[in-house]
Parts: structure tokens; sequence; C-alpha cells
């Protein structure tokens, strides 16, 4: 009898045990815009994987690539709502709340690397402050490649976009087709493909690796290298979500968001020319942009630095006197 009371108890004990071990487990769903072999979307799960390992297990990340759970325009809601607790998003898609969150994605501003994470320094303390009076937290970013032309018809001047039926994403790819005098068409990456087959999108502006992602060279054949912006992906997470763990917890997620963007940078400029090889692989014509483009294109990024600064007003003209000094 004693012996099976010291069973019941041991039992009893480990019972308690594992579900203090279950309770202490944080489970976090992070949605993506972006397929699974996208380089982001690799990143972000080695991202989640590093976490795991170095909580111990404490806090677990659910990844959900390509949309699957939110579309790439709902995921910061869901994050500021909490009906995720963390997510990956483009930014720039929602420079309509704030102007500050395009300037990565205004024309020939910033078209290199180096100039790119120079501009990240110069908006980051206000892009953080915007998002910190919405409950977002950010942890870290990670730019797309140059973003060049994707036509399905030649293109030699601005001319030739004329009445070319533009995927935006944003409102600032929606300007400049208001500026070439094309006709903008809001399309996500996760929609491009079938907007294509459908005849829905016959021009736009994105990276190879957009391009790749979508095997645009089934409907497109034409692409310019013009190099014009350098887009960011921001891993944002929820305020609250992130003050609800344990210190040791918090360290394990920004120690594995520095090396997460670390990593991502460096991706992201290595992979530039793969993914521009891939599009002349599968039948695409690679070029520079012709001089005539290149000079319509820097009138259309001149115009629209200058609208930016109207809308960001004195934040906004900061942020360009610390990128230009």
């Amino acid at each position: 009898m004693k012996q099976r009371s010291v069973m019941s108890l041991l039992a009893g004990t480990a019972l308690a045990l594992a579900a203090a071990g279950a309770a202490a487990q944080t489970k976090w769903d992070m949605p993506t815009g972006y397929p699974a072999a996208n380089f982001h979307t690799e990143n972000i799960q080695q991202f989640a994987a590093d976490i795991d390992k170095a909580s111990g297990g404490k806090l677990k990340i659910t990844v959900h690539p390509g949309g699957s759970l939110f579309k790439a325009n709902e995921i910061k809601r869901a994050v500021q709502g909490g009906q995720a607790q963390i997510g990956e998003v483009l930014i720039s898609n929602f420079s309509n709340e704030d102007a500050m969150y395009g300037v990565d994605t205004i024309p020939f501003l910033a078209t290199s690397y180096a100039d790119a994470r120079k501009l990240w320094t110069a908006s980051k303390a206000a892009t953080e402050g915007r998002l910190a009076r919405q409950g977002i937290k950010v942890l870290y970013s990670v730019p797309w490649p140059p973003q060049g032309i994707f036509s399905a018809k030649p293109v030699a001047s601005a001319a030739d976009l004329k009445g070319a039926k533009w995927r935006a994403y944003n409102p600032n790819t929606s300007r400049i087709a208001e500026l070439v005098g094309a006709q903008p068409v809001t399309i996500q990456a996760a929609e491009l493909s079938q907007a294509l087959a459908t005849g829905a999108v016959t021009a736009f502006m994105t990276s190879g690796a957009t391009g790749y992602d979508s095997k645009v060279w089934e409907q497109i054949k034409f692409f310019y290298d013009t190099q014009a912006w350098l887009p960011k992906n921001l891993i944002i997470v929820s305020q609250k979500a992130f003050d609800a763990l344990d210190k040791p917890t918090q360290e394990a997620v920004l120690k594995a968001a520095a090396e997460a963007e670390t990593r991502g940078w460096k991706v992201s400029e290595e992979k530039t020319k793969f993914y521009l090889e891939q599009l002349a692989k599968n039948g695409m014509k690679v070029e520079d942009p012709s001089a005539q483009l290149k000079a319509d294109m820097k009138k259309v990024g001149d115009a629209m630095i200058a609208d930016w600064v109207k809308q960001a007003g004195a934040d906004g003209q900061a942020v360009l006197d610390a990128f230009r000094k």
C-alpha cells in the first residue's frame, strides 16, 4: 500500500512538472507574405529556430509563409490587434498611414546596399517611434535587391509605359504609374503570377527576387536593371507579447534578431546577381536601361522626393538631411 502511495505521488509530481513545463512554453504565430523558398522566409525560419534553441524551447514560433495566415497587407494590423504576435511586413505598404514608412521606395534616392543601410540608419528612429505608438516593436530589417522594370514589351523611354497595366504594391509604386501615364493595379507578391497569367498586369517595378519567385518569364520577357530603390521588410512584434516574455527569452529574441539582420542583408546582396542570371537563363532579356529611360525615371524620382518631403514634413526633411550628410 505504501509503495502504491509513493508511486502515485511520483506520478502526480511528474504530471505537475509536465503541466508546469507546458504552461511555461510560449507559442507565437508568425505570418509572412512570401514563399517558403524566398530568402526572406528562409532567414525567418533560421531566426525562429535560433530562438527555440536559445530559449530552451520556451518560445516556439510557427512561421506561416506566402500569405497563408494573413495576406501581406493584413499582417501589420494582425500584430497590432493581437491576432498574431509577430510578423513580417514590407514597411512601404503602409505609407498611406505615414509618409515615413515609404522613404525607402522613393526612386533613385538610395540605389545601393550601402545607401540603403545609410537611409535605414537615418530613418530608423523615426520609423520605430511611429510603430511604438501603435504597440509595435521592430526586431530587424532586411532589404530586397534593387528594383528594376519588368515589361511585356520593350521599354526605351517612360513614354513606352503609357497605358500599361502597372502592378502597384504600395502608394509610391502607384504614384510612379501616375507619373509615367500607366494604369496602377494593386497586386501583392503572392498574387503576381495569377495577375500576369490573366493579363491584369503587363509592367511593374520589383526586385529580381520577386521576378524569380513568381516565374515572371512565363509572361514577361524584358527586365531593365534600373536599381531604383531597395525596399525593406521589417520583422515586427507586439510590444505586449514581447513584454510578457521573461528576461532571458527577451534577450534570446533580440540576439537572434541581430544575427538575422546581419545575415539577411548579406544574403540579399549576394543573391542579387543570382536572381538576374536566373531571369536571363529562363529566356528574359536582362538589360541596363537606356540613357533616355534613366533620364525619364530620374525626373520621376525628383518629383517624388519633393512630394515625400511635403508629406513627411520636418521629420522627413531631417531624415533626408541625415542621409545626405
